[in-house]
């Protein structure tokens, strides 16, 4: 509880204005009894071999119910960001949607040959036309993954999906991978815009030899695997004070991260 509820801290103080629905298994019983946010409970298979598997159903299934809601939203567009609980928001992300008008759905990716794809941040343009074009992209990605990669189903399969689908694409080039800089292109009828992990996802590096410095304009920091105590420490950290800041924490983020195994 204590990641999620920094979770929703920080998203509560970059995007003070959003919902937040946890998605979760209905048997989990959480509670969450904040403003402005939701469980949202979605009836499936979430044993632990199969928990990537059912992230992207309950993706498909959430935005199915959006669907089926949006002829009452009266002209009122909501957009909507997938990610995992272990991510902190440092900036407004509203600015994807206006600057990027033309997308349905957003990855972001990296330069990892095989890997390239991280699945912990999916953007979702809210109209009806991108909840839709998005919602046929991850049944395609779903359709992939339960085919080809159930032995990954663990930990990996969703990304090597999302890989596969991107990658076979016959016009698409994996080249543009190696440069972080955002970009668009047509996937199975769907507008997906490209954004670099650098900026999107971003995950503090960690152990000694592990220093790569930090891109200057961070705007969701991931924290991976054992990273996790990190989340915990930068909320303490921009809590501590008023003259608390963001860069100041990302520095601290850095500097722990790369301190953690040198003795």
């Amino acid at each position: 509880m204590a990641i999620l509820n920094v979770f929703i801290n920080f998203i509560q103080v970059t995007m003070p204005h959003s919902n937040i629905f946890i998605l979760t298994d209905p048997a989990s019983e959480l509670s969450i009894p904040r403003n402005r946010v939701t469980v949202y409970p979605i009836q499936g298979e979430y044993s632990r071999d199969k928990l990537m598997l059912q992230r992207i159903r309950s993706y498909i299934a959430f935005l199915q119910t959006r669907l089926e809601k949006h002829s009452q939203m009266l002209g009122h567009v909501s957009h909507y960001i997938f990610t995992d609980s272990d991510v902190v928001v440092v900036d407004d992300l509203g600015h994807i949607f206006s600057n990027y008008p033309n997308f349905h759905l957003a990855l972001t990716f990296r330069n990892n040959k095989d890997q390239p794809l991280n699945s912990g941040f999916i953007a979702v343009r809210g109209t009806f036309d991108g909840i839709l074009r998005a919602k046929a992209f991850l049944e395609k990605v779903l359709e992939i993954y339960s085919s080809r990669y159930m032995n990954a189903s663990r930990m990996l399969g969703d990304q090597l999906a999302l890989a596969w689908v991107v990658k076979s694409h016959p016009s698409f080039d994996a080249k543009r991978f190696t440069r972080p800089q955002p970009f668009m292109k047509e996937i199975c009828g769907t507008s997906v815009l490209f954004l670099p992990c650098a900026s999107y996802n971003w995950t503090p590096p960690e152990g000694a030899g592990q220093f790569h410095g930090m891109p200057l304009d961070v705007k969701v920091v991931h924290f991976k695997g054992s990273r996790k105590r990190l989340m915990l420490e930068s909320w303490n950290f921009y809590n501590s004070s008023a003259s608390a800041n963001f860069p100041d924490m990302l520095c601290l983020i850095l500097r722990s991260g790369r301190t953690k195994y040198d003795f």
